[in-house]
């Protein structure tokens, strides 16, 4: 079969070495050059003042990102409808195999612009960039009449594994549908997560709990649908279920160690967003739970990734775990010519003029110590919010 793929190559490039010289194909080729550059330069001019408008508009984001891409590529929009306009030009003043080449050029040029833009939508650059390349690729193959060959000699390259036999084309096949379907289940996962949250009924942690799960279900079932439409077995994984399980009991103890104190984290509502907590010397309040990590953020701005694991094994203080009244002491001296009556008085107006003072317990301030140079009092009070 490879032998065959191999001498159909060697005629098809003969043949189109033959073709290439031919003095309608140099005119096509020369035609594709103009068009090209008269693109390019047309892009130039165009290109700034069309971005320049578009950053000015309030669209959607879903919707601009695709405008965008579209926008950036006014070069192959150009080309393509001059390539266009030559083939109908070219084809109804003369014979219309004159014109293979230009029809061939403006739908391989028309299939990567399409494929270009509608890539624009994953949010990796590097991800676009190679799904769009692939399918165009395909595309291209197809449009050539390339397809059913390439597709037939990647089939002979294969290997067996025991009585499995994989060969390239599954390989590909494998781990194109595995990304499209795990982008589209994590993407479709963050949607829900994003919806659980704005559900007020359910508690912070609960929504949490709720958003992953869910995220994680849909990850797991696109991995095996994707396996599975391929036609492979899902029972031949079973040989390295042993492995797996040392290496959980091994190498991965910590990180499962914190996936499953997160779990518990959620379950039991110990902790949820927005709490503030201290742990150790840590004090914050915490922006999200994740599945290995508790994000915390100090009041200095920096944001602490601290593992699950120490919310369970070690002393916290949650500042708002039943409600969020926090008390505190305020500390202070005055001259021994004050009046501690009058001290006391003007404390309390102090204290009951900050807004964040809690007004359902009422402040109070005493006279606590003679000290060697003035009188001490403590302010005791009642904030709001920790």
């Amino acid at each position: 079969m490879l032998e065959e793929f191999q001498a159909e190559i060697i005629e098809l490039a003969n043949d189109s070495w033959r073709v290439v010289f031919q003095a309608w194909t140099i005119y096509q080729f020369l035609i594709i050059a103009a068009a090209f550059f008269l693109a390019w330069m047309i892009s130039k001019r165009a290109e700034p003042p069309l971005e320049a408008w578009l950053r000015r508009q309030t669209l959607n984001t879903g919707f601009l990102r695709p405008l965008a891409a579209l926008l950036r590529r006014t070069e192959w929009i150009v080309f393509v409808l001059l390539v266009g306009s030559a083939y109908l030009i070219v084809s109804n003043t003369t014979w219309p195999s004159r014109a293979f080449f230009l029809k061939l050029v403006f739908n391989l040029g028309f299939a990567w612009l399409v494929v270009s833009v509608l890539s624009s939508i994953i949010r990796s650059r590097q991800l676009s960039k190679w799904v769009a390349v692939l399918a165009w690729l395909l595309v291209a193959l197809n449009l050539t009449g390339y397809l059913d060959p390439t597709t037939k000699a990647l089939e002979t390259l294969a290997f067996d594994i025991g009585q499995v036999r994989i060969s390239v084309l599954l390989l590909i096949k494998s781990v194109a549908l595995l990304i499209g379907l795990t982008w589209l289940a994590s993407n479709t996962g963050n949607f829900i997560e994003r919806r659980v949250q704005l559900m007020s009924d359910l508690t912070p942690s609960l929504q949490v709990l709720i958003g992953k799960f869910i995220k994680i279900t849909l990850v797991i079932a696109a991995v095996m649908v994707a396996l599975n439409a391929v036609g492979i077995d899902l029972t031949v994984f079973a040989v390295f279920s042993g492995a797996i399980g040392v290496g959980l009991g091994f190498g991965l103890q910590k990180v499962v160690s914190n996936f499953i104190s997160g779990v518990i984290i959620l379950l039991d509502k110990s902790i949820k967003p927005g709490d503030t907590i201290s742990l150790g010397d840590t004090f914050g309040w915490i922006r999200e739970l994740r599945s290995r990590y508790v994000s915390v953020v100090t009041r200095d701005g920096r944001e602490y990734l601290i593992p699950n694991e120490d919310f369970i094994t070690e002393k916290v203080i949650n500042w708002s775990f039943t409600d969020k009244l926090v008390r505190l002491d305020v500390e202070f001296g005055v001259s021994y010519n004050s009046n501690p009556h009058e001290v006391t008085k003007l404390a309390i107006e102090a204290v009951e003029s900050v807004e964040r003072v809690s007004k359902a317990k009422k402040p109070v301030c005493w006279l606590t110590e003679f000290g060697d140079s003035s009188l001490n009092f403590k302010a005791r009070f009642w904030i709001s919010d920790p």
